[in-house]
């Protein structure tokens, strides 16, 4: 198991933006392929942070942002990355309508913000990463891994 695998299975503590970047651009090498990265958090935990994280280890030049108003940005490097914000999603049927299979080509990841809201539709080999922020700007990372 990699380095940051091990951390992160504890619990790490970023200091900040560009360290929890950092932390998301090492688990982007160890992520396997065609996988989802399920992102538990609260508004404001650095979700989209990481995924910056990702984006930046897999060569996305685009500006990573979150996709609250579009419900998911494809993103295209050494990997897609599809960012999703399942927060306005009722049902896996809603997302099942996104059709989101088509844009998926090998090799990809599907990192899905508000699981908890499809979570018919996070598959069991899924990541779960629970992110967390203190009032001291610091945010807390815990990946679950099946």
């Amino acid at each position: 198991m990699s380095e940051i695998l091990k951390q992160l299975s504890t619990g790490i503590t970023s200091q900040s933006v560009e360290e929890t970047e950092s932390i998301g651009a090492a688990l982007a090498d160890c992520l396997p392929q065609d996988h989802v990265l399920a992102l538990h958090g609260e508004l404001g935990a650095g979700k989209t942070t990481l995924v910056r994280g990702l984006a930046r280890a897999w060569g996305i030049k685009e500006p990573v942002t979150s996709p609250t108003f579009n419900l998911y940005t494809l993103y295209e490097g050494e990997r897609k990355l599809m960012h999703l914000d399942a927060y306005r999603l009722q049902s896996g049927a809603d997302l099942d309508a996104l059709m989101l299979e088509e844009f998926l080509e090998s090799p990809w990841c599907l990192a899905v913000e508000w699981p908890e809201r499809i979570p018919e539709s996070i598959p069991p080999e899924a990541w779960h990463l629970d992110l967390a922020s203190s009032r001291e700007g610091q945010h807390t990372l815990r990946l679950r891994m099946p």
